[in-house]
């Protein structure tokens, strides 16, 4: 769907309705009244409830109307242009704001305040039905995967150079957005538009409501995925499963304009080049070292395939990967999040660019996913790309498939909610503290792998997990004497060890191979398996990540991310 054009901006600023309480101290959204004939606010007025010309400032109670008197400062009237209010920092009242263009989405915060003013909001917003593409609902309390998309079709004024002419929208920019379940971490995987995948069959639903299946396609583009065919963006969140294994639960879109109106909204995006950029294809011109980049320059800058490194889609995603980093620390800077006028700037602009799917498309749910994301530090926000390799089968390289040696790991360790980053080492920090019997208990010998006696139980991780935990151990750790013992008698949120004193080498090489920290390992009573022999019992908790995942992860042993970055660093195009 065209993500512009919905409505029309309203005839007073929303910026301009931001006045002072100054019973409360905040600042607060009063909506003009409705209708050509109602009149405006006195200029001395103050926020509150009237009664019969009367201001009220608490029930039974009538204060007489001000007399006329110029404003304080920190004051602004309502509805008068020129007068904004000071900055000032909220309570609380920050704006939180998800979108993209081309580049992708972006993180702010939470609620302007005023139900009315957020259904204006919710009004702004384009939603499409994806059927079970996605998730029905969306849940504070897990880990949860956006796939966000940039398509290359032309709206708004001046993006004629951009895109093919008369494009239905394809999924130009791709970014498959993991939030950890703790919120310590997130990854922005990119998914290259020219990767070679298989399309595969999609239900849509049509404008009349009725169901249309649109067959899939064999060794095609990704970017093929959304637009061709009547190709809806659910059939582009089933491909990103059929790719990578992963399945998104929502999706967000928007198109160039969004781009420009949202960096247009911040005063502007810091970006850096190590060389001086004079692009006559894209009009982007730039000088080596910082500038300050807004607008139809942003644009520019996202979507020039010519200034940087082999002029390749790939070399496109590493600018905009650092361009992204950039409008994230802009949004969530102390400059924009105490002004106002910039947060409804904000709003107005990224709901207007936004079409998302239908399970979360209200602003009160937008709100909710973008309060959880800004609970990550932009230091644990990991920008990679999908590992690809040339395309053997073309003599002119011009599309790239799946580098299946390091890709597999990559996307295991997002489904298993593993952080790219070392999220784990500031916990062990913490975990110093720990009593020094408990640290005492990974200390010491570790007996063979093959010495190891231990009997496997799920107590509340997925169905399943105790076997395939055990093919792990048998067939991958050596751990031989291991056997499945089935469901234990209730569910525990941490996994434990538990074994006798005499069984302590074997534990302490068991967690060396699960990544069990101490207080994992519980010191006890052994238990005798099938053959009688006296065995430790290991407990599967919900905290269990899959076979051979290491429970203390910042022991995995991280894969090779080929100019992978983090959303903190200010990096320079090449």
């Amino acid at each position: 769907m065209d993500a512009q054009g919905r409505g029309r901006a309203d005839d007073v600023d929303p910026a301009d309705q931001w006045v002072l309480n100054p019973r409360t101290g905040e600042y607060e959204l009063r909506m003009p009244p409705s209708g050509p004939s109602a009149p405006s606010a006195p200029e001395s007025s103050v926020p509150g409830p009237r009664t019969a010309g009367r201001r009220t400032s608490a029930p039974g109670r009538e204060v007489p109307p001000q007399r006329r008197r110029r404003p304080e400062p920190e004051e602004p009237v309502p509805g008068r242009r020129g007068r904004r209010p000071e900055k000032k920092k909220s309570k609380g009242k920050k704006v939180l704001l998800w979108t993209g263009g081309t580049m992708a989405f972006v993180v702010l915060v939470a609620g302007v305040g005023g139900y009315v003013y957020l259904k204006h909001l919710e009004g702004n917003v384009s939603t499409t039905d994806v059927g079970n593409a996605g998730s029905s609902s969306f849940s504070k309390d897990e880990a949860f995967n956006i796939l966000i998309i940039g398509t290359d079709k032309r709206t708004g004024a001046g993006n004629e150079g951009y895109g093919d002419k008369g494009s239905a929208g394809h999924a130009d920019t791709n970014i498959l957005l993991h939030v950890a379940k703790d919120r310590s971490n997130a990854t922005a995987l990119s998914i290259p538009r020219d990767l070679i995948v298989d399309i595969p069959d999609c239900e849509t639903v049509q404008e009349d409501g009725t169901k249309k299946v649109i067959p899939g396609s064999e060794g095609v583009r990704f970017n093929q995925s959304l637009g061709d065919l009547g190709r809806d963006a659910g059939c582009t969140m089933r491909t990103v499963t059929e790719t990578t294994g992963i399945k998104p639960d929502h999706f967000m879109m928007a198109d160039f304009n969004a781009v420009k109106t949202l960096t247009t909204a911040v005063d502007g995006v810091e970006v850096c080049v190590e060389h001086a950029v004079n692009d006559k294809k894209s009009g982007l011109v730039l000088d080596a070292g910082e500038s300050k980049v807004e607008g139809e320059q942003a644009l520019a800058f996202v979507r020039t395939r010519h200034a940087f490194g082999n002029e390749g889609d790939l070399d496109r995603i590493k600018v905009q990967q650092q361009f992204l980093g950039s409008l994230m620390r802009k949004m969530s800077s102390s400059d924009t999040l105490t002004s106002p006028t910039k947060l409804v700037k904000l709003a107005e602009a990224a709901t207007k660019a936004l079409t998302v799917d239908s399970a979360i498309g209200n602003v009160g749910t937008l709100k909710d996913i973008a309060l959880e994301l800004k609970k990550v530090p932009p230091k644990n926000i990991t920008f990679a790309t999908v590992p690809v390799l040339d395309n053997p089968a073309e003599k002119v390289k011009a599309t790239v498939v799946v580098n299946e040696a390091k890709a597999p790991q990559i996307f295991d360790m997002i489904k298993n909610d593993v952080s790219f980053t070392e999220v784990e080492q500031e916990k062990k920090e913490k975990k110093k503290k720990e009593d020094a019997a408990v640290a005492a208990r990974l200390e010491g010998e570790k007996s063979d792998p093959s010495e190891i006696r231990v009997r496997v139980l799920n107590g509340g991780a997925p169905t399943g997990s105790a076997q395939q935990e055990l093919n792990y151990l048998q067939t991958r750790a050596g751990v031989t004497k291991s056997e499945n013992a089935g469901n234990a008698p209730a569910d525990i949120a941490k996994t434990t060890l538990e074994y006798a004193p005499d069984q302590a080498d074997q534990a302490r090489a068991l967690a060396e191979i699960l990544g069990l920290t101490g207080a994992a390992m519980k010191p006890g009573e052994s238990v005798t398996n099938s053959q009688g022999l006296p065995t430790m019992t290991l407990t599967l908790g919900k905290d269990f990540k899959g076979a051979g995942v290491k429970l203390d992860a910042a022991s995995v042993e991280k894969p090779d991310l080929d100019n992978a970055s983090t959303a903190d660093q200010k990096l320079c195009a090449s």
